[in-house]
């Protein structure tokens, strides 16, 4: 067999030789060659995104709970109807203590108390959960079951119509409701904490008033009891009322005794008996006088110091006794508020077990997968198009 030579590039083809012509791409190799951008930026990502919603995801069942805190108080300044509603029977949405237990529902202590009594892990790790969406590890730290416990349970409050609205999700219906009535459990105790931490503050501020108030009456009444038994006088303001009476007495005495020393005096000679007895008489009133005077306002124990001092513990246990009924007012008052002020958690609607699954929404994800996709693959072929043109 004669074998041609090698053709050489810009050689002529030796005479009686064929050259196969070049075989032209078919239109869909030309097709996949101008869109491989696309389908390998776009189409293939989405297909895959497609792919693990649709045929692998497992359906994850969610429960919903919406409350009311309520409170006769610090009522919020936007209410529903249904919020005018419980207003006009006395109760009104209380916003603050409501946002508390929203933010109390998505921390580690909402975890911690509510893995007490229900097993998150297992619940999150269910044999029919997929991977992706399942709690990977067995046994998480309260970080990790934290942040998938964020993922799977959201609380938000609505300031239109001043609820929370609950909302858990799982991979088995009466899994999403059992974790749903446990959450209603913590969020009712909580308010509960609140509620009684309100209490005790208002009636602790008030009982210290009373203990305050009760120790000044005592101390006001043994002072009282020490003084009456040193001065041995049980009121000497009736008993130097009973000496200024005795004195005026023995004066009003003696002023007629010296008169009628004057009247015997003009007609009886001096030595007469009845003048010695009338001067004796005056001797001893005027003796008398001096004596009570003395007992009055002089000495150590002199009546006007001892009815000061008397007087002084008079008043302090008046001003002891006022402020220890003001005190009791003030804690039958704080009762009284505080019987009013009490928080309470109302269910508006009560989780149930849902029917069908509704997570993952894959025509959502998948949708939004393409969208921003084909967003970011017009952007880039924009700035490569400027690229090779500035180039050429």
């Amino acid at each position: 067999m004669k074998v041609l030579p090698s053709i050489k590039a810009f050689e002529a083809a030796p005479a009686g030789a064929s050259i196969a012509a070049p075989r032209r791409p078919s239109r869909l190799a030309r097709g996949l060659r101008k869109w491989r951008g696309f389908l390998l930026a776009v189409a293939l990502p989405t297909a895959l995104v497609a792919t693990y919603y649709y045929g692998i995801a497992a359906g994850q069942y969610a429960s919903e709970a919406r409350f009311l805190v309520r409170g006769s108080s610090s009522a919020s300044s936007s209410m529903s109807l249904l919020g005018s509603a419980l207003g006009s029977a006395g109760f009104k949405p209380v916003q603050e203590e409501a946002m508390a237990v929203r933010d109390f529902l998505h921390s580690q202590d909402a975890v911690r108390e509510l893995r007490q009594s229900v097993d998150l892990v297992s619940i999150w790790r269910r044999p029919e959960a997929d991977l992706p969406a399942m709690l990977w590890m067995s046994e998480p730290t309260i970080e990790q079951l934290t942040r998938y416990y964020r993922r799977m349970v959201t609380a938000e409050y609505d300031s239109e119509a001043s609820t929370v609205n609950l909302q858990v999700r799982s991979f088995r219906p009466e899994d999403s409701k059992a974790l749903t009535e446990g959450l209603l459990r913590i969020a009712e105790n909580l308010v509960n904490r609140l509620s009684e931490r309100q209490r005790n503050d208002t009636l602790g501020v008030a009982r210290h008033e009373v203990e305050i108030a009760e120790r000044r009456v005592v101390a006001s009444h043994e002072a009282l009891k020490t003084f009456r038994q040193g001065e041995q006088a049980i009121d000497p303001s009736r008993e130097i009322a009973a000496n200024v009476g005795n004195v005026s007495t023995m004066e009003g005495a003696l002023t007629q005794a010296r008169a009628e020393l004057r009247e015997k005096s003009g007609y009886m000679r001096p030595d007469n008996p009845q003048i010695g007895v009338l001067r004796n008489r005056i001797a001893a009133l005027e003796a008398g006088i001096a004596n009570e005077r003395q007992r009055l306002t002089g000495g150590n124990q002199a009546a006007p110091q001892q009815l000061a001092g008397y007087e002084r513990l008079m008043l302090e246990r008046e001003f002891a006794d006022k402020q220890l009924a003001s005190a009791v007012a003030s804690l039958e008052s704080a009762r009284v508020d505080v019987a009013r002020q009490q928080l309470y958690l109302a269910r508006i609607t009560q989780p149930q077990i849902a029917e069908s699954a509704q997570y993952p929404k894959a025509a959502f994800a998948v949708g939004s997968v393409f969208a921003v996709l084909c967003v970011f693959y017009g952007i880039a072929s924009l700035i490569f198009a400027g690229f090779r043109e500035h180039a050429a």
